[in-house]
């Protein structure tokens, strides 16, 4: 079984069932089933506080990472209330999703981490969401940057996954998975975890 790894970037007031649900199911697919899928986590610090004031220490900052050592590239969302916006429109951050773009790389995505997507460039006129509510307040200001957005909790266009909210967050890491093994053992795992 071939390694395969993942950059779980993780912003300043990042929302911390989101970044869960990428640690969870990518967990039990490597200490469970024995896919070799390893995640490291990131950041500009290396500590970095969630929406709620959860702090979390990160594997590596975003200077040490070398987009050819990964398979994917995952963003949870977070709160602009809290200065989510301020890290993941980095032009640093920016980058990175720009080189795991371009080298065909898989981006995975919940709530609002398809901004910075959309920030990027990479986004225009391709397939995307983000949260759905609020009278679809988000979703117009992601169509701002020239994204075709589609009003459903996931969207997948070539290699990179969008969805609505935090409940989407679980969906968004079993797609994530399913393109990292197959279709089949994602479904075993999730089963395991206890979805439907």
């Amino acid at each position: 079984m071939q390694q395969k790894k993942v950059v779980l970037f993780l912003a300043k007031a990042f929302e911390t069932m989101e970044f869960s649900a990428f640690i969870d199911v990518l967990g039990w697919a490597r200490v469970d089933y024995g896919h070799k899928i390893f995640v490291d986590t990131c950041g500009f610090a290396k500590t970095v506080t969630s929406t709620f004031n959860v702090p979390v220490v990160v594997d590596k900052t975003i200077e040490t990472i070398n987009v050819d050592e990964y398979d994917a590239l995952a963003i949870p969302g977070g709160f602009g209330e809290f200065g989510y916006y301020e890290e993941v429109y980095d032009e640093r951050f920016l980058k990175l999703i720009q080189e795991f773009n371009a080298k065909g790389k898989i981006i995975a995505s919940a709530c609002s981490g398809a901004f910075p997507l959309a920030k990027s460039g990479i986004l225009t006129n391709r397939k995307a969401t983000t949260y759905h509510l609020k009278d679809g307040f988000f979703q117009k200001k992601l169509k701002e940057f020239g994204v075709n957005v589609v009003n459903e909790p996931i969207v997948v266009d070539g290699t990179i996954i969008t969805s609505y909210c935090p409940e989407t967050a679980p969906k968004v890491a079993f797609e994530l998975l399913k393109m990292l093994t197959s279709e089949k053992e994602m479904e075993v795992i999730k089963t395991a975890m206890g979805f439907e």
